[in-house]
């Protein structure tokens, strides 16, 4: 097991593109993929696309970011990658259906984008955990479960997942729990 403790510099740093360009050619970097919640942990057990066990260690002021670079030799690197949001994109005909949905996402804390007349949920967990939160609307009503996927949309505009707190900025994506299983309050 490789075990690191420092953050080598970032991709994106003119200083590292040449090493890792070269390096890159001689498919000698690989890529640990982290969540948008690991990036906040200081202390992960990783493994990265090939295989390679990493015993991450930072100490608290260490920027954890996509594209940083945790080991940097002459002959390989490891990188971090962010994950990609996944999304669950509803589609409701109706428009009381829809307030309905945009109410309990709301109570839910989800973070949400609306695209056009979709509403895409951002997954941070399972899938079958959100759709079984949502299983006493979809069931009775016409709410339609369109894509699942990496991004809801090209046009997607980002909104808070309008729950009536005032203390949230207006166009911000958000969420208190995290959690699919956080417990709506009325």
């Amino acid at each position: 097991m490789l075990k690191l403790n420092a953050i080598v510099g970032y991709a994106d740093d003119p200083v590292f593109a040449g090493r890792l360009q070269a390096l890159s050619a001689r498919h000698a970097v690989e890529t640990v993929t982290l969540s948008g919640q690991d990036m906040s942990r200081r202390r992960l057990h990783l493994r990265t696309d090939r295989g390679t066990e990493i015993a991450l260690m930072l100490d608290r002021d260490a920027e954890l970011r996509n594209g940083a670079i945790l080991m940097l030799s002459a002959t390989s690197a490891i990188i971090v990658a962010l994950d990609a949001p996944r999304w669950l994109v509803l589609a409701v005909d109706d428009p009381a259906d829809a307030l309905e949905l945009g109410y309990f996402a709301g109570n839910m804390h989800w973070k949400v984008r609306f695209d056009g007349t979709r509403l895409a949920i951002r997954l941070e967990g399972e899938r079958a955990d959100y759709l079984k939160r949502l299983e006493h609307l979809s069931s009775a009503r016409h709410i339609v479960i369109e894509a699942d996927g990496s991004e809801p949309g090209a046009g997607a505009i980002e909104h808070a997942g309008g729950h009536g707190h005032p203390h949230h900025p207006p166009s911000s994506e958000h969420s208190h729990a995290g959690s699919p299983s956080h417990p709506p309050h009325h």
